[in-house]
């Protein structure tokens, strides 16, 4: 899966990364709407992580799917 498709099943995604990130509200992941920028930007900034590793992170996580 690859990050257009995250973006295009948004819905169902949201409950995932809610499990993952559970300190991010659901109308943080709402708002994101399956934007991957802004959703590395909330998830750095909620978990004091440099972008970099958020990003590997949501790499990895995209190609799980």
């Amino acid at each position: 899966m690859n990050w257009e498709q995250i973006k295009g099943n948004w819905t169902q995604m949201k409950g995932e990364l809610r499990e993952k990130y559970g300190e991010l509200t659901e109308d943080e992941i709402a708002q994101a709407e399956g934007e991957r920028e802004q959703l590395v930007g909330l998830i750095s900034e909620k978990y004091g992580k440099a972008k970099f590793e958020v990003q590997k992170e949501l790499d990895e996580w995209v190609n799980k799917r």
